[in-house]
């Protein structure tokens, strides 16, 4: 006997390290993996997947937002380590000065998707203080994450890409009045609030409020800044307005745990069985 029963579409997320001092997020689905940034030491990385039962195994690719030292630390050892491909722009290979053999280098092109097994991998430019940066949507049948961190303004791709995510790690780097009373140079405080800097809390909470799909289930705010920003603040703003979206603050000392962002539709026909959980254990 045969009938339509909702077939489970998910992705796993983590963050591994997410701040100033490193980043990295972990997205994949079964049998694939991607990394979005190395900021942090390869050693690391192996470590904190480990914590979480993911292996490295899995990974297959390595996608680079720019070249700034704190989203590109561990690439060349994970090249070469791991022999991984690295998907990146032209400007981000040039500046930043990774030791990477050419067969492992991937050109980044814009809104097309790169596709790994069942991933799909989809760079967009955006506006940050880098040669050519971007952020990414990862999706896997009809279930979106976005990374949409190191963005000055919620243009107009991070919009429309924000709104297609069931969950998405979204920067919060700092809180308007710590920048302005701490003891940055005011140079400095210029170059983050400007709009090729970093997003506020206030932005950050906006483009959530206005822009956030029904469907989605998880945001984790992401680059909390050490000296302008506290992940209190963060929660006292997002909490009362999160509704059925939970709220998670990725840390900028450790990995968070393993999210499990799924989707359900009505329109795939399988045999009459017991309902089997999806094994987490064939990620391994």
């Amino acid at each position: 006997m045969y009938f339509f029963r909702p077939r489970a579409m998910s992705l796993f997320i983590a963050s591994l390290n997410s701040g100033s001092n490193g980043n990295c997020y972990y997205v994949g689905n079964q049998d694939d993996a991607v990394l979005i940034d190395g900021g942090i030491s390869c050693r690391e990385i192996e470590k904190r997947m480990k914590r979480l039962g993911l292996s490295i195994k899995n990974v297959r690719a390595v996608f680079v937002s720019h070249e700034h030292g704190d989203h590109i630390h561990g690439i060349s050892t994970l090249a070469r380590k791991h022999r991984l491909q690295i998907y990146l722009a032209e400007g981000t290979l040039q500046n930043g000065n990774l030791k990477i053999n050419e067969d492992r280098v991937f050109t980044l092109r814009a809104h097309e998707p790169f596709c790994f097994g069942g991933l799909k991998v989809t760079a967009f430019p955006k506006f940050h203080d880098a040669l050519d940066p971007h952020s990414f949507i990862v999706s896997s049948d009809t279930v979106n994450v976005g990374i949409f961190t190191d963005i000055g303004i919620a243009c107009e791709n991070v919009v429309r890409y924000f709104k297609q995510c069931h969950a998405a790690f979204l920067e919060a780097n700092y809180d308007e009045t710590m920048l302005e009373n701490g003891g940055y140079p005011r140079a400095l405080k210029n170059r983050i609030s400007s709009d090729r800097g970093h997003l506020s809390n206030k932005q950050a909470m906006q483009l959530f409020i206005t822009h956030r799909p029904s469907f989605m289930t998880h945001l984790f705010l992401s680059h909390l800044s050490k000296h302008n920003n506290t992940p209190k603040i963060v929660k006292d703003m997002f909490y009362p307005v999160a509704g059925n979206t939970q709220i998670i603050i990725a840390s900028r000392d450790k990995e968070s745990k393993l999210y499990h962002i799924r989707h359900a539709t009505t329109h795939s026909l399988i045999a009459e069985k017991p309902d089997l959980e999806m094994q987490q254990l064939s990620l391994f």
